[in-house]
């Protein structure tokens, strides 16, 4: 009788951990990387593990999905998707399965991409660009919650590519004559300029730790890669090719960068060192990649 019961407690325990296994196992993030890829014939938003082998399509959709960013608690991702034929683009988020699809955006022939989450995830920053009424090109950021009420434009600010940085400030490119990289507070005030040349500087990105910006820049005659310390010292090229790159996406330990380089047809993605070492082809066929950084 005693053996039974030493034996029924220790079923118990073993049942105990098996279950204790099973939700570790599910609250880690094994497929961190999103990405988009036309690899089933529309662009669509993918998963991947760190390593890139094993590969998830999560939408599915006629059109094209894509910008894919992880909200800080890696439950929803942000993206964009197009209608009207390519000339409407609108901002949506999703479960981190690919379900519960929501579309944020709804203005007609405007191009909304490059959704941003705020560090606590209550806020999503995009970039908006149209043609206006007289022809010209406007490149505009705007704010929202992350259900996509309170949509409201940051006036004070032109530019494409915003990224939300740790402090809550927003790292962007700027509208101007030769693209410019910088910094501004959340509701568009305080703006400090890192780069000051006569070249193309944008689609900037912060490291998770905060002290480094990756960003892609012309300056030496190609579309390369680059990074600096974040108050805009130390700027060093990474990347030497004879083809543009594009898309920065840092790992969550601020090692590694992945970006895509444009390999002829479609754009492939690449990872390396944050010194620029080491660097491979890591997805054929992927671009706009987010690294979460909740494992």
């Amino acid at each position: 009788m005693k053996s039974l019961r030493i034996k029924s407690k220790l079923l118990r325990i073993h049942f105990l951990i098996v279950i204790f296994m099973f939700f570790c196992s599910c609250s880690k993030n094994l497929y961190p990387i999103a990405y988009s890829s036309n690899d089933s014939g529309n662009k669509e938003v993918f998963l991947t593990d760190a390593n890139g082998k094993t590969k998830i399509k999560i939408t599915n959709y006629a059109g094209s999905d894509g910008y894919p960013d992880w909200s800080p608690n890696a439950k929803h991702i942000a993206f964009y998707a197009k209608y009207d034929n390519g000339n409407t683009w609108s901002i949506h988020t999703m479960n981190n399965d690919g379900t519960n699809r929501k579309r944020l955006t709804h203005f007609a022939n405007k191009w909304d991409s490059s959704p941003t989450w705020s560090p606590d995830g209550k806020r999503i920053a995009f970039a908006r660009e149209y043609e206006d009424s007289e022809g010209n090109w406007q490149e505009e950021i705007w704010m929202m919650n992350a259900d996509g009420s309170k949509q409201t434009q940051l006036k004070t600010l032109s530019g494409r590519a915003p990224c939300f940085m740790k402090d809550g400030r927003i790292l962007f490119h700027s509208k101007s004559e030769f693209n410019q990289i910088c910094i501004a507070d959340s509701d568009g005030g305080n703006i400090i300029t890192l780069t000051n040349n006569t070249f193309n500087d944008k689609a900037p990105k912060v490291s998770p730790d905060g002290k480094l910006i990756a960003f892609i820049s012309d300056r030496d005659g190609n579309q390369e890669v680059y990074v600096m310390n974040i108050d805009g010292s130390n700027q060093k090229r990474l990347t030497h090719d004879t083809v543009s790159n594009w898309d920065l996406c840092w790992s969550p330990d601020s090692s590694k960068l992945i970006f895509s380089s444009d390999g002829g047809e479609y754009l492939d993605l690449y990872i390396m060192n944050k010194d620029g070492s080491s660097l491979r082809k890591f997805i054929a066929n992927g671009l706009q990649a987010s690294w979460s950084t909740k494992n």
